[in-house]
């Protein structure tokens, strides 16, 4: 029997992962009203790749 781990699936793993959305605003930095527009998405939790495919930040400039 092979332990045979795809690129692939490790990748699509780690966006599978459930996370907070308190927490990945806090992470990512994404302001309250975001925030509270992503709660009233999906609830107190979201996968990673829900999350990064939803939230919007304004664009920081220098």
């Amino acid at each position: 029997m092979s332990s045979h781990i795809s690129v692939e699936s490790v990748g699509e793993t780690k966006l599978r992962e459930v996370w907070s959305i308190e927490d990945f605003a806090r992470r990512h930095r994404i302001g309250k009203e975001e925030e509270v527009r992503l709660k009233r998405l999906f609830g107190d939790f979201a996968t990673k790749q829900e999350l990064l495919s939803n939230a919007q930040r304004p664009p920081l400039f220098r």
